[in-house]
């Protein structure tokens, strides 16, 4: 029994201690941080300043920071429903016992084993240009004037277009793992009842997705997040305000601008503990939402 107490204490040790330096430490060093008054990241402890919430008190009221969340709150929202649903659509078909879906699924999936920055240069440079550009192309064969997609009036929404296209195929391969795991059988059962597709869909599929509904919103959560690099490749100058998120201006806070030499890394640190909360926020009301005790299969 001590030998075995022993094995486990020394296999549990290091995965401990790991933890302990690569996670722990960070956040809560970040979470400190966003405390004081701190120019650098690399500034010694003693250069730090208490300043209590004034950190969280400045970028709530920067009109920049506003307009970053602003756009990142539709990003999760407007762009969510629209990838989920998406995603739960191309599930269902290719779940449904479609000839060639294996095809359909690699090549919906396709987007998502291109790097970030190519998929971002293909849409600006041929899709979106106003001179050569497949959409402005498709419009002037029909008759119809071109438009400038990447004007600041159409650029957010060019970017997130662009975003949905490259994000849904990974949400419907974890859609499709779980209608995989749904036992034939209640179909079945629900056909003899007289059920047709759909209130099958509603009663059967949809109920026993709720904890792939959980995953797939938390993902897509910390995507939004995360967003810095789609971010500067469609504003790859200088920050913009159609396209800045709360990332690109953490980076910018903690690192400067162009013509803006000034750093403030506590108040990055505020930004980086404010959108951790917003992660667990959806993550809290996702589990309180979503409940799937109660459900066996």
């Amino acid at each position: 029994m001590k030998k075995n107490k022993a094995f486990i204490i020394g296999f549990i040790t290091p995965c401990a201690l790991s933890l302990l330096v690569m996670y722990l430490y960070p956040v809560l060093r970040t979470v400190i941080m966003s405390f004081f008054g701190i120019e650098s990241v690399t500034a010694d402890v003693s250069d730090w300043t208490f300043n209590g919430v004034a950190n969280y008190i400045k970028i709530f009221s920067s009109p920049t920071f506003q307009r970053a969340m602003t756009n990142m709150i539709l990003i999760w929202f407007v762009g969510g429903i629209i990838v989920l649903a998406l995603a739960l659509l191309f599930a269902v078909i290719l779940t449904s016992g479609i000839r060639f879906k294996k095809f359909f699924r690699a090549a919906i999936y396709l987007p998502n084993i291109i790097s970030a920055v190519a998929l971002a240069t293909m849409w600006i440079q041929y899709i979106y240009n106003q001179d050569y550009g497949l959409l402005n192309q498709l419009l002037e064969a029909v008759g119809l004037k071109g438009k400038n997609w990447l004007g600041t009036d159409m650029k957010f929404w060019a970017m997130l277009a662009a975003f949905i296209f490259g994000a849904v195929g990974y949400y419907m391969l974890i859609f499709i793992s779980g209608i995989e795991r749904i036992p034939e059988d209640l179909y079945e059962a629900a056909t003899i009842d007289g059920a047709n597709k759909v209130q099958q869909f509603g009663s059967i599929t949809l109920p026993l997705l709720r904890s792939i509904f959980k995953t797939n919103i938390t993902f897509w959560s910390v995507n939004c997040i995360t967003f810095y690099l789609w971010s500067k490749m469609f504003a790859p100058v200088s920050t913009e305000a159609s396209t800045i998120v709360p990332v690109v201006y953490l980076y910018d806070t903690v690192f400067g601008t162009t013509g803006n030499v000034q750093r403030d890394a506590g108040a990055g640190a505020a930004v980086g503990v404010t959108l951790a909360i917003f992660v667990a926020v959806v993550y809290f009301v996702m589990n309180k939402l979503l409940k799937d005790d109660d459900l066996e299969f």
